[in-house]
């Protein structure tokens, strides 16, 4: 990126026309803390002419990045746990700024309210500012949003529209609104929708202030340059956790690895101010290589799937149960309601443009037949990737004056990608084929038709139970089926790299969280005030509030200290000592659950009260992570990137002492050191146990050891790591650090390759 401050700074390069490349070029940003450069607006002609100039050190084309609570603070115990040490969650967070990059906020949500709360008063360390509008007016910043940012230079190259985008922190879409609350959202905000209560939301960290930093916008995402200048402007403003619910849909391509990538280098910077960054490790699972966070310097976090089942029932006539789901509510009354199929109920010829299975539109059916009557409608991929949706399957049904809706999958794979959403009429939906099966199977038989096809009679009859009791099963957390998976990759290629992506897993499946009504990135939830939605973006900011706490309680501790603690303490078994599940494919619309390894979980389900208090931790400071891009870059490349010079021996990216071991390809017999620091308040004796794989053996030298009290007393430990025989499939071990006062940690060792010569 070149070095000047304007665009009439820049180098001068003659183009073919005789004019000077920089001559009337469009300067979209300056960056002054992230990244030593600027963003431009160049035709790929000026680009490749700029990036050949000798003050130049590199030209990376822009690229697109996207979108990627009620129960989870009882799930992750904060009430009778880590918000005890605060006082409980009047002082869960004091003081601490989480900064969300994101579509912005809705100011006006309840979750976001100072009234009835503690006094929130003017924080010194915060530098930021209000950005004021029409739709964003003087008192959106109320000191729980302490500030609100938008940037969209770059986007108005890419269809920003005004009246639906806003020029100003205002929430269009939802995503942010809705990740803000789950971070750090108000304690004990009822949700209501529907008329229904479905019980009471919080943030993790609900007394910490919110900094919004808009550089997503609806239908469209956001562009590279104003998520940098959105990160650059948080990071000067003094927030203490940078939220990132968002990220490419690939490896991007213009460097020589992932990890020189310009975000990835404007984090790294962010990681040197002191600011831990968490991001979302993407949506593209359960295939392998699908992570979409990369490098060492930031906490990547999957998606996990807790213990809430939205279950339902369908009686049959011949009092046969059928098992579904929906959160809707029952049929009226205990009695027993007609059922007709939404193809039978079709008046005329129909309309070739809609199809009568999936109940879209009113003007297709015989509202006599249907009133009354529980209407069959298929769930298709047109719901999932067309224009179809429950929301008008429900105005439909309602229209006709059905009684109810029973939804029948059309595959189990269209089944596989439905998710309850909370609706106002009796609905249940059999998402798997054997269940859709059995109740047409039985439609059919009751139902009397002539030579013709004309029903003669309906005598099919059910009745649906009550949707809207939530069960919880106190089961572990499941990787979700949705989760991007690793291995890591190190460029562009997809090779796999010597890094552990992802790093944690939280919830992230069916969180409920704020939302504005002017949302439109889900339909099941336009105009109301609350959500319930699932991606690593739900999970992502559990992560940043757990982290607002810990840094409260740890105010002196590096970023990478907050990673170690949170990652070493994580879960990887349940309460039954069985290992955590991931979900996969599976033929019949059921996930499958498999264990569920490093690389779909990284090191295990978040544990926040084990995190307050891990006892060991691994540090890493920027000059690591910058000997660590020396390992795989040129030195050109990495002083381009951090300006600074690479060692003679750059060492190996194993090197990085961070808590994990990951080789690529693992070749006979490697030494890997890692060194230990103390943070509790007692000396403690220490013991390695590891559980091996098939294919590698790992020991430790010293595998006892005692450690003093103070960050100053550390321990190295060397690995080694064997292979024992040659594979292509990735395989696991485990390291555990054993203290003799309860202090457990562990770190997992990930290989995909393994040669003996």
């Amino acid at each position: 990126m070149e070095k000047s401050s304007d665009c009439a700074a820049l180098p001068s390069t003659s183009r073919k026309d005789g004019g000077k490349l920089t001559k009337g070029c469009e300067k979209v940003y300056r960056y002054t803390h992230l990244v030593n450069g600027v963003a431009l607006s160049l035709t790929d002609d000026e680009a490749e002419r700029l990036a050949e100039h000798p003050r130049v050190e590199r030209v990376q084309k822009s690229y697109r990045v996207y979108p990627s609570t009620v129960h989870t603070p009882d799930y992750l115990n904060l009430h009778k746990g880590v918000w005890s040490q605060f006082g409980g969650p009047v002082g869960a967070g004091e003081n601490m700024i989480i900064g969300i990059v994101d579509t912005g906020i809705d100011p006006t949500h309840p979750s976001f309210t100072t009234r009835g709360q503690k006094l929130y008063g003017p924080l010194r360390k915060y530098r930021g500012r209000c950005d004021v509008a029409k739709e964003f007016p003087r008192g959106s910043c109320n000191g729980k949003i302490i500030g609100a940012r938008f940037f969209n230079a770059a986007i108005k190259k890419g269809g920003f529209n005004a009246s639906i985008h806003f020029a100003s922190p205002l929430d269009g879409e939802g995503h942010g609104t809705h990740t803000a609350s789950i971070a750090a959202g108000n304690y004990g905000v009822p949700v209501i929708m529907n008329g229904a209560n479905f019980g009471k939301a919080s943030g993790v960290a609900p007394r910490s202030r919110i900094a919004v930093y808009k550089a997503l916008y609806r239908h469209i995402g956001g562009f590279i340059p104003d998520v940098i200048a959105a990160c650059d402007q948080a990071v000067a403003d003094g927030v203490d956790i940078l939220s990132l619910s968002l990220g490419p849909n690939s490896p991007p391509s213009g460097s020589s690895t992932t990890f020189l990538n310009v975000l990835d280098i404007a984090l790294l910077n962010a990681v040197k101010a002191n600011v831990l960054v968490v991001q979302a490790a993407g949506n593209e699972g359960p295939y392998p290589k699908t992570v979409t966070s990369f490098s060492p310097w930031v906490l990547s976090v999957a998606a996990g799937v807790d213990d809430r089942t939205f279950r339902n029932t369908m009686v049959l006539g011949n009092r046969q149960i059928i098992k579904g789901t929906g959160i809707a509510p029952p049929t009226r009354g205990g009695g027993l309601y007609r059922l007709i199929l939404a193809q039978d109920a079709v008046q005329g010829r129909g309309d070739p443009l809609l199809s009568p299975s999936e109940c879209q539109s009113p003007k297709l059916y015989n509202n006599l037949l249907v009133r009354g009557k529980i209407l069959i409608c298929t769930y298709t991929f047109d719901f999932v990737y067309g224009g179809s949706t429950m929301q008008q399957l429900v105005k439909t049904a309602k229209s006709l004056g059905a009684a109810g809706v029973t939804v029948v999958v059309d595959s189990d794979s269209s089944g596989q990608k439905f998710e309850p959403v909370p609706l106002a009429i009796p609905v249940i939906v059999l998402p798997t084929s054997a269940d859709s099966n059995i109740l047409l199977s039985y439609y059919n038989r009751f139902t009397k038709k002539d030579r013709k096809g004309k029903i003669l009679t309906f005598g099919a009859t059910a009745r649906i139970g009550n949707g809207q009791t939530i069960t919880y099963t106190r089961s572990a957390q499941r990787v979700a089926l949705f989760s991007s998976r690793g291995p890591n990759v190190k460029d562009f290629n997809f090779n796999e790299a010597d890094i552990l992506k992802p790093n944690i897993m939280a919830p992230g499946y069916m969180i409920w969280g704020a939302w504005t009504p002017i949302g439109t990135s889900q339909a099941a939830f336009a105009g109301q005030r609350f959500a319930m939605i699932s991606g690593t973006s739900m999970a992502t900011p559990h992560v940043a509030g757990l982290a607002a706490l810990l840094k409260w309680k740890y105010p002196t501790w590096s970023p990478s200290a907050l990673v170690s603690a949170m990652t070493t303490t994580a879960d990887v078994a349940d309460r039954f000592g069985r290992p955590l599940q991931a979900q996969s494919p599976s033929p019949d619309g059921s996930p499958l659950l498999q264990t569920a390894t490093p690389f779909d979980m990284g090191g295990g389900a978040l544990n926040i009260h084990a995190a307050m208090n891990p006892g060991l931790i691994f540090e890493t400071g920027y000059l690591d992570y910058v000997r660590f891009l020396c390992s795989l870059s040129t030195p050109r490349e990495v002083l381009g990137a951090t300006k600074m010079s690479c060692p003679r021996l750059a060492g190996k990216p194993t090197d990085l002492n961070i808590p994990s071991i990951t080789f690529a390809n693992l070749v006979k017999t490697v030494y890997v050191a890692r060194t230990v620091t103390n943070v509790a308040a007692v000396a403690e004796k220490y013991t390695i146990s590891i559980t091996n794989a098939p294919d590698f053996v790992v020991t430790a030298n010293p595998a006892v050891f005692t450690i003093g009290v103070g960050r100053r007393n550390k321990q190295t430990i060397v690995f080694t790591v064997r292979a024992t025989r040659a594979s292509q499939a990735s395989s696991f071990a485990r390291i555990t650090f054993k203290g003799s006062l309860s202090h457990v940690i562990r770190v997992p060792v990930s290989v995909v390759n393994k040669r003996l010569r």
